[in-house]
This record gives C-alpha cells, sequence and structure tokens, in this order.
C-alpha cells in the first residue's frame, strides 16, 4: 500500500482527547507496558472524555508480564485506576510469549499484550498506531533496527512521545528517528539532567511510503450495514465484534430461533488444544479460548449458563490413558446456546428467523440475500457467510451467476460435515458418587454436574461420523460414546454400563462443519479485503474456542485495527488459504 505525501491527513496534536474524538477506533501503540499505569491513565481519560472514539485500541509491549498483583498494586492509590486494574486482573493469565487480546469496558476498550521480544512482535503488527510511546531505557530500545520496526507501524501524522532516563540517551534515538521518516518537534540538548528526558516527533517522511503489511485497504471500511447469514456462535459472535463498533447487522437463519444447528449443543468445554510442538491449532486456541472465558464472563451468569471448573485432559494413546494429563485450571463447561442470545440482544443486532437465504446477488452497490422465490429478505452493504456448510451451496449458485469468482473460491479449504451425537442424562438416575468434580477431556469428554431443566445432568461424548456416510442408529452411537469413556473414566465407564447398553439415555444430535486441516476459515471471498462478500466458517468442533477470536480478526481488519493474534499465526485462517 503506497500513501501519497500530499493526501491530507486528520492532524495530530499533543493531547489525545483531540485526536479521538469523533473517531470510529484510536489505535495506542506503547513500547514498554510496565506496571500498566499509563495504560490505565489513557483508560481513564478516555473513559472521561463525552466526546471519545468508539473503540479505544492499546497495543503494548513487554518481555516479562507483571503479576496480577502487580497490576492492581501499581495504582492502588488511585481509587478510579484501581477499578480499571481490578477488570484487567481478573483476566490476567496464561501470559506465554505471543499475542494477548483483553476485551474491557464492555469491549468498547481493547488490550492488546504482545509478549516476546519487541522488535519482532513489532513485524508481526498489520496495523497504523495514531499515537506511539516509545520507552528507551538500553541501546536495544533505542536502536536504528528498532525504530525501522516501529515505523513500520505508523501513518503520516502519529504522533511520538520518547522517554529515556536522561537527555544522553536521546541523541542517537533523535538520529536514528530522522531516518526513519519522523520530524523531531523538541530539540535536544547535550547537558545531562537527572530527570527523565523526553523527546516529541511526528511521523511525517519526505518520501512516500510503502507498505509490506497483508492488508489491502488504504482507509477502514465505513461503518455500515452488514447481513450476518447463520445465527450460531459463528454468526452471532461477528454480529456482536460489529454492532460494538457500530455496524447496523442483520443477522438472517433458516431456523426460527437462533442456535439451532451445532451450536445448540446443550453444553461444551472451553478448553485448548495442546500439542507436542505447540502448533498453530494449539496457540490459535489458546487466544480464542481466553476471549471466550472474558464473552463468558461479562455475559453469562455463573453457574447456570456456564461455570470455569477446571477441565482435567487426560492423554489416550492407543486407547489407553497415559501419565501426561494436564489440569487446565481456566478451563470451564459452556451452553452455547445461552451466549448465541446473549450476543444477538447486544443493541445493532436484528435477528430475522425463517429465512433461508438461497441466493446472493449485487445491485446498485449492495447484496441483497434472496429466498426461494426469489423474494428480496434483506439488503446490505456487505455480507458475511456464517451458516457452516450452508455457505457452500450458497457460493456454489453465486458461482453460477458470476463464474469469475471460479479462481478465488478455488482457494477455500474443503469443508464437509461432521455428525455428532452427545449422550446424557439426569444425575438422580445414576450414582452421582462415581463421578468427577470436574470435567475431563481427552478421548471424548464428560461433563457433570450441567444445570437442566428439573434438576443436573451429566453429558459425555461425542461421536463423530462423516455426512457423507449413512447415519447410525442412535444406540451404536451411545455405545461408541461409552466405548470412548472406558479408557477417560473407567471406574464411571463401568458404573454406567447399564444404562448404555439398555438405551435408557437421551440424546442430542447435531453436525459441524469441519475444513480439512480443521483449521476455521475468515476473510474475504476475493483477493482484496476490501471485498463486500466474506466468511467465517468452519469451526468444526471447536466454535467455543474459535468464533470470539474470528470475529475478533474479522472486524479487526474491517477497521484497519490491531490484530488479536500474529500475522504469521492469522495467515493459517485466511480464507483463501490454498
Amino acid at each position: 500500500m503506497a500513501v501519497i505525501p500530499e493526501k491530507p491527513l486528520r492532524p495530530l496534536n499533543k493531547d489525545p482527547k483531540n485526536t479521538w474524538q469523533g473517531l470510529t477506533c484510536w489505535r495506542m501503540l506503547d513500547t514498554q507496558f510496565a506496571l500498566g499505569e499509563r495504560f490505565f491513565k489513557t483508560w481513564q481519560t478516555w473513559r472521561a472524555d463525552p466526546q471519545r472514539s468508539r473503540l479505544l485500541h492499546y497495543v503494548a509491549f513487554t518481555q516479562t508480564p507483571p503479576s496480577a498483583p502487580e497490576l492492581s498494586g501499581a495504582v492502588s492509590h488511585d481509587p478510579t485506576l484501581a477499578h480499571l486494574a481490578q477488570e484487567l486482573a481478573s483476566q490476567w493469565f496464561g501470559l506465554l510469549p505471543g499475542f494477548h487480546r483483553f476485551l474491557l469496558n464492555q469491549g468498547q476498550v481493547v488490550l492488546t499484550l504482545c509478549v516476546g521480544d519487541t522488535s519482532n512482535l513489532l513485524r508481526q503488527q498489520q496495523f497504523e498506531a495514531d499515537a506511539v510511546a516509545l520507552s528507551v531505557h538500553d541501546t536495544e530500545t533505542g536502536s536504528l533496527w528498532r525504530i525501522k520496526a516501529l515505523a513500520r507501524c505508523c501513518r503520516r501524522g502519529t504522533r511520538l512521545s520518547v522517554r529515556a532516563p536522561d537527555v544522553c540517551d536521546l541523541s542517537d534515538v533523535a538520529q536514528h528517528l530522522s531516518q526513519c521518516g519522523f520530524a523531531i518537534e523538541t530539540p535536544t540538548t547535550a547537558h545531562p539532567s537527572p530527570a527523565p528526558a523526553m523527546l516529541e516527533a511526528s511521523f511525517n517522511p519526505r518520501w512516500t511510503l510503502k507498505n509490506t503489511r497483508h492488508m489491502a485497504l488504504e482507509a477502514a471500511v465505513p461503518v455500515g450495514s452488514c447481513a450476518v447469514i447463520g445465527a450460531g456462535l459463528a454468526g452471532a459472535s461477528v454480529a456482536a465484534a460489529l454492532a460494538r463498533r457500530g455496524w447496523q447487522v442483520t443477522v438472517l437463519d433458516q431456523a426460527e430461533a437462533p442456535a439451532a444447528g451445532a451450536s445448540g449443543l446443550p453444553v461444551g468445554l472451553v478448553v485448548p488444544h495442546v500439542s507436542a510442538d505447540d502448533c498453530a491449532l494449539s496457540r490459535l486456541s489458546r487466544s480464542g479460548v481466553c476471549l471466550m472465558l472474558q464473552q463468558a464472563r461479562s455475559l453469562l451468569v455463573a453457574g447456570q449458563d456456564w461455570a470455569p471448573t477446571g477441565v482435567l485432559e487426560r492423554d489416550i494413546d492407543g486407547g489407553h490413558p497415559t501419565t501426561q494429563d494436564i489440569w487446565h485450571p481456566q478451563g470451564a463447561w459452556l451452553k452455547p446456546a445461552q451466549l448465541v442470545r446473549a450476543w444477538l440482544s447486544q443493541p445493532g443486532i436484528t435477528f430475522m428467523g425463517n429465512s433461508e437465504v438461497r441466493q446472493l446477488r449485487q445491485r446498485d452497490g449492495a447484496w441483497e440475500l434472496l429466498d426461494a422465490q426469489a423474494k428480496v429478505l434483506c439488503r446490505a452493504e456487505r455480507v458475511v457467510l456464517a451458516n457452516a456448510g450452508g455457505a457452500v451451496a450458497l457460493l456454489q449458485r453465486l458461482l453460477q451467476d458470476e463464474p469469475r469468482r471460479a479462481p478465488d473460491f478455488a482457494r477455500l479449504p474443503a469443508m464437509h460435515g461432521m455428525r455428532g451425537l452427545l449422550s446424557w442424562a439426569r444425575h438422580n438416575n445414576t450414582s452421582k458418587a462415581v463421578f468427577p468434580p470436574h470435567p475431563v477431556n481427552g478421548s471424548g469428554s464428560l461433563v457433570p454436574r450441567v444445570p437442566v431443566d428439573g434438576g443436573f445432568a451429566w453429558f459425555t461424548g461425542s461421536s463423530y461420523q462423516p455426512d457423507s456416510q449413512p447415519e447410525r442408529p442412535d444406540q451404536d452411537n451411545h455405545l461408541g460414546n461409552w466405548q470412548h469413556l472406558q479408557p477417560l473414566l473407567p471406574e464411571l465407564a463401568d458404573a454406567l454400563q447399564q444404562p448404555f447398553e439398555s438405551g435408557e439415555l437421551n440424546s442430542w444430535k447435531g453436525t459441524r462443519c469441519v475444513t480439512t486441516d480443521r483449521l476455521p476459515a475468515v476473510g474475504p471471498l476475493e483477493a482484496s479485503d476490501a471485498s463486500g462478500l466474506w466468511i467465517c466458517a468452519g469451526l468444526g468442533s471447536r466454535g467455543l474456542s474459535f468464533s470470539v477470536l474470528c470475529a475478533e480478526l474479522l472486524a479487526a481488519r474491517w477497521g484497519l485495527e490491531p490484530w488479536p493474534v500474529e500475522a504469521s499465526l492469522a495467515k493459517s485462517l485466511n480464507a483463501l488459504r490454498h
């Protein structure tokens, strides 16, 4: 992307209030999170401004994150800041190297904490900051290479504030800044000072900027109207993420009520994938699980809709448990349909049930969604396909009308349906003494003590069967779930043998949409983010792990916001990845 120097840009001055007022989003980059004081003060200043931007994005870097008590203690002297620190501290866990996204202030304040080497993590960014705070405390933090990586995250007009222990440390930094296109506004002096030295600058290079970022948009997509097809976890999470940013979203589903498909699962586990090599699936699922837990705490009733019970993961090798069990202290069970309904109830979202979309067409700069009788159900500037396997049929029909799309659609990962049956019964029908106090995951899973109408129930499963095969009888699937339960919890499986063999159990059945590489497909259906047609599908059996992450990534790309995960990691989710 090239930026023309003569192109007028919104002027920025030193007071953030005057830069974020009236904007949809304001982006701050801070190279040293430390104990978070600067973040909390910026958050509070933003909160106190009635003309603030709709969203505040704060991207901060740290080699070693502080502990939750350190966060709270740093601002304990200020009750207002201490309240903000408490909200963040409740989500402050699992901070391994990489990106960590925190949705605060009802999703209007977004903190992205980048843990690890700052220069490397700067190169993983896909946004341009409105303001930058650079802390210089050694030769590396003020090096030319660090400044070059920092300049890559700036647009023409980005303001920079530099802080160093003394003025002498700023002389080389000022030279590096000038080389990289920053105009110095605060003159430096050769006389040392015991007080920290400050330097102000703005990014205004004398040359035309060229950008190697993935994003193809020169400006954020103007907030407007969007139609989301599908009212499950994928569609509802996308709708909520866009509505928080001011979009008017219409969610259409062929069923009468939301979460009528695979997202109607009675209960699921919120737990990350674990692998020996910490593969992309594992890293993405960790990020997604943290975001999902934030949404659960914010929107659901603990003990009724979800519970942070912790989850024991058992390593089953060849049908036998090993000694490599893992305890996930932040793991939880959650009722997906409750979360879907909570998302769809947010302002700016309209749900249309009994509205099966059979055809898409472009007319007069907008998309029209048509039913089987070619009646227009909805008209919107942008469309997101989040209807799992139903997206495939819609794209095939669109391809008939617009054959030019064939090369792009051929790059989508193959998707297919995977049937599953969950076995369950109320605890009053079985001895609760043999049940563990928490969910157990591994070869299948068991979730005990889930509130249902009339008491509490346990759930186990679920089976897997491609929908291209004839459907197995329910009793065969129940017995298959019992066989998976045996290595997971042998004593419990023995105690439950009779209800499994007698067919006395209840069942829930659904079909998941999976991709060949088991990763969701998120992105535009053309080779440009400017496309008005996007997809968010293929979440498989990990909808609770991936839905919020995928929605945040989609919304960030539309708004030229900081991404929730590293660019190299997000690449594995690209819809057109083949």
